[in-house]
């Protein structure tokens, strides 16, 4: 089973909140054949929710065994999925800095980048597996409340599942674009400049930008 004890004490309520929904959701889930790994599952939920400053939302999670670590787009995996290597081409051509070459976005979620899928589990090797057990109505309840106690989010929005929750949002805070996916980074990904926008925004609320390499 998931950990859930492990959340940060701001987000205690609003799991006590969503326990019916989270029971129904376990229900569809063989915990033996998912990924990320159980404990890793609510790993967001293990930062300050009062003192997120960026959210950037994903779909689901890297589907081959071993890449996804319970944070949006951030992996344990030696070889990089493809993804995250679009990120981080996008992210050194937008703050003209190094390439990036550590996988683990662990860093940003310190700083208070809420890194989230809308689908928090698949099974290995398939994608959106778990697209309609419930995952969507918890991530958008998350977000929700994320909103509301942090009305100056930056928001990141990448693909259409992400911006299915755009009315949640500041929409003079938001930043959106088509996926990081090797599919479609290309058609509008590429030259987006999500870092830098989202930096500028936050310097136009008088906080301290992420540092992001």
């Amino acid at each position: 089973m998931p950990v859930i004890r492990e959340v940060h004490d701001s987000w205690s309520g609003f799991f006590e909140s969503q326990q019916s929904q989270l029971d129904e959701i376990f229900s569809h889930l063989d915990f033996a054949n998912v990924t990320p790994a159980p404990d890793d599952i609510f790993k967001v939920f293990r930062y300050s929710a009062i003192e997120e400053r960026v959210a950037i939302i994903g779909q689901d999670p890297y589907p081959k065994p071993g890449d996804a670590n319970g944070l949006a787009f951030s992996s344990n995996a030696q070889v990089m999925p493809m993804s995250l290597r679009n990120i981080f081409q996008e992210l050194a051509t937008d703050t003209a800095s190094p390439l990036r070459d550590n996988p683990d976005l662990s860093d940003w979620a310190e700083q208070g980048v809420f890194l989230i899928n809308r689908v928090l589990t698949t099974r290995p090797g398939e994608s959106l597996a778990h697209k309609a057990i419930g995952w969507e109505n918890f991530t958008f309840a998350a977000l929700q409340y994320l909103a509301e106690l942090n009305p100056n989010l930056v928001v990141i929005l990448w693909g259409n599942k992400a911006q299915e929750l755009r009315s949640l949002f500041n929409p003079n805070l938001l930043i959106e674009s088509v996926h990081p996916s090797p599919l479609s980074a290309h058609r509008g990904f590429f030259g987006s400049k999500p870092f830098s926008r989202a930096n500028h925004q936050l310097e136009q609320l008088g906080l301290s930008p992420i540092r992001w390499g």
